[in-house]
């Protein structure tokens, strides 16, 4: 009998090993980025949730901060480019003024859309959170739940295959290569 706080010791203890071991094995992400911040309540206090998403649907990374300025997406912006060995084409966003101030400091050869329905990529990602926000599984801290995004987004990309694009022979395969990777990035041996 496995109960909740086993699974969630467990998640503590090794999921964010698995987290980074499957980052350093996706391929390299878009060019196309869609950013875009939510707020989450976190024990009666305001939040934000920063999100960026690339053209494929797999979320890069997330960021909670208490601020929606330009410091703060100033410091997400730096935090999605620490170890970026490609160059960004274009960069999609919601109205929001910050985002427009952190983009000419810090990428300013980058082009930049800036409307209310071209993130809607990005607005789809946050739909696990939300639900993750029901009552009873509420997030505890911001510690608590920038930990918890990080890794899951990290293994959720590895198995989100867009099941919508492929044919049942390809999603097969596909499914296998990432039960495979995952085998490998988490130290399991091979089932025969």
């Amino acid at each position: 009998m496995v109960s909740y706080e086993t699974i969630r010791e467990w998640s503590l203890r090794f999921g964010r090993a698995y987290a980074n071991s499957l980052k350093r094995r996706r391929p390299k992400p878009g060019d196309k980025w869609f950013l875009d911040e939510v707020f989450v309540r976190i024990r009666g206090k305001l939040n934000y949730l920063w999100r960026a998403v690339d053209q494929h649907g797999n979320v890069l990374d997330v960021l909670i901060q208490s601020r929606r300025n330009p410091k703060a997406a100033k410091r997400f912006f730096r935090k999605l480019l620490k170890g970026l060995c490609y160059v960004l084409r274009v960069i999609v966003t919601d109205i929001l003024g910050a985002y427009g101030t952190a983009k000419r400091e810090i990428l300013p050869g980058v082009e930049h859309r800036q409307s209310r329905y071209l993130n809607n990529r990005c607005e789809v990602s946050h739909q696990p959170t939300r639900r993750r926000e029901c009552h009873m599984r509420r997030f505890k801290s911001v510690r608590q739940a920038q930990q918890f995004l990080s890794t899951h987004t990290r293994i959720h990309n590895h198995f989100q295959l867009r099941r919508h694009r492929l044919s049942a022979s390809e999603y097969r395969a596909a499914r296998n290569h990432a039960f495979s990777t995952w085998r490998d990035a988490a130290g399991a041996p091979l089932a025969g």
